[in-house]
């Protein structure tokens, strides 16, 4: 394929439907049609916490699904052919994602943090053999990778991080610990900010690639309130990583993270528009109706409010990616969604009363349960509420800092 001169998309999208044709059969019909109250899973969820066993049996799936993909050349689709991708524009593998949809495919559950933070990280940071030797494999499924910033003591001040890398010859000895770290039990490598020096804040730390299976390295799940266990804590016990895994300049540690933040923070706030799953409309329209709530004129109001501001976000993160917005400005996706997160679980809450906390077994009522409890959690990930906030007024808007 030519990035200069690529197909025609129809011409592309065609051949991609014969590929997924050939390999996968069509998704459910409760998957491709309108959401119907009372059929299917009531499930919803904000955190993805699949059964350990489940998980385990589909991980294979998914890895032979990326290596099928990577040898027809959709791996990769708008990445750079000199690391196996296909050169094409962004808007090509938009369109295939959204083509995958019609077909039951095991898709990329697992690899999403590493695809869509860690991979571009290293884009923009790493060395040319890093490039080569990290980028195929991830798109590949051969490799998965994690996010290992956040600490027991260092949250949203990233920069107060206590783990330490010290030198010992050719590579580095890391020790410290890294808790809320999503889909380390399942990863090969871990991107790591570690503390490097005595010196000025922001200026003293420096990124890692480590290993996730090097001696030193336990991780251990962490259970929510939720009930589930998507994240884990991760504890480093003098773990060598050899100094051919720093990612860019030692030192330069804290721009290595803000950019892997940066993405996080745009693949966070994809979802926050809605259109399929717990911001579904169809189901919000669905639930007020089954429990006679659509006379109500105060829910009448309130739900105009929340598909009003799902609109909104939708239109905010459609305009950002026309326009390939890639900066801080993407903070702005993650803040709609962790506001539209709590406002829908107020609206459930208003309609549902006591059924969301009573399982009494019927159907769209408790599952609602793992919404409350869990939407919280995303004004802490990719930063908290009060730090993005900062963000926006003094990198966006060029607003004073505070004194």
């Amino acid at each position: 394929m030519n990035a200069a001169q690529p197909p025609p998309l129809a011409d592309f999208l065609a051949a991609a439907r014969r590929f997924l044709a050939d390999r996968y059969p069509a998704a459910p019909r409760a998957e491709r049609e309108t959401f119907v109250w009372g059929q299917g899973s009531d499930e919803v969820r904000v955190f993805q916490e699949p059964d350990p066993v489940d998980e385990a049996e589909l991980l294979p799936q998914i890895r032979a699904w990326r290596a099928s993909l990577w040898e027809a050349g959709y791996g990769w689709i708008s990445g750079p052919t000199e690391f196996g991708g296909a050169g094409l524009p962004p808007s090509y593998q938009r369109a295939f994602e959204q083509l995958t949809r019609s077909f039951d495919v095991p898709g990329d559950s697992s690899l999403t943090i590493g695809l869509g933070m860690i991979a571009p990280t290293i884009v923009r940071h790493g060395t040319e053999e890093q490039k080569h030797r990290y980028l195929p494999a991830l798109f590949r499924g051969d490799m998965i990778a994690c996010q290992l910033f956040s600490e027991p003591g260092a949250g949203s001040d990233l920069a107060s991080i206590s783990t330490r890398a010290r030198r010992d010859g050719d590579g580095w000895r890391i020790t410290g610990q890294k808790v809320w770290t999503s889909g380390a039990h399942l990863s090969d490598v871990g991107e790591i900010i570690c503390k490097t020096a005595d010196g000025p804040r922001h200026q003293n730390l420096t990124a890692f690639l480590v290993d996730m299976h090097a001696p030193g390295v336990t991780v251990r799940p962490l259970r929510q309130m939720t009930g589930g266990a998507a994240f884990n804590e991760v504890f480093l016990d003098d773990v060598y990583v050899p100094d051919t895994d720093r990612l860019d300049e030692e030192g330069h540690g804290w721009q290595v993270a803000l950019t892997t933040l940066t993405y996080e923070r745009g693949a966070m706030g994809h979802s926050a528009f809605g259109g399929a799953g717990i911001l579904s409309t169809d189901r919000l329209i669905a639930l007020t109706r089954h429990f006679g709530a659509d006379t109500d004129p105060v829910v009448r109001r309130a739900f105009g409010e929340l598909v009003t501001h799902l609109r909104v976000a939708r239109y905010t993160q459609q305009v950002m990616a026309a326009r390939r917005v890639n900066g801080p400005e993407l903070a702005l996706s993650k803040l709609a969604l962790s506001a539209n997160m709590f406002r829908l679980g107020e609206y459930v809450s208003r309609v549902l009363g006591p059924r969301v906390i009573a399982d009494s077994g019927e159907w769209g009522t408790f599952a609602w349960t793992s919404v409350l409890l869990g939407a919280p959690g995303y004004r802490l990930g990719g930063g908290t509420d009060e730090v993005l906030k900062n963000l926006i007024a003094q990198r966006v808007l060029n607003l004073p800092r505070p004194r």
